[in-house]
């Protein structure tokens, strides 16, 4: 597993072929949704999941770890069944 430097809540990751990205967006109420984004392959043999995430976040760090969080288990689940 690899990551960026800049920020590590908001850093994407990669885990073997996996590049997980939080996508955190802002709502009207003031707090935050979770999204990941999981992406693999390249050029035109790229796959992008996308996950949304029903909780609410009081910040945009809080719902990017948990979307990281998410895309973690994800990848390890589907990995673990290859």
């Amino acid at each position: 597993m690899t990551t960026s430097t800049s920020n590590p809540s908001t850093s994407p990751i990669t885990m073997g072929k996996y590049r997980i990205a939080a996508c955190p967006r802002p709502l009207d109420c003031g707090r935050f949704a979770a999204q990941v984004s999981i992406a693999s392959g390249s050029g035109r043999g790229t796959t992008d999941r996308v996950m949304r995430f029903h909780d609410l976040f009081l910040t945009h760090e809080a719902a990017a770890h948990y979307a990281l969080a998410q895309g973690i288990v994800w990848v390890h689940e589907t990995t673990r069944t290859q």
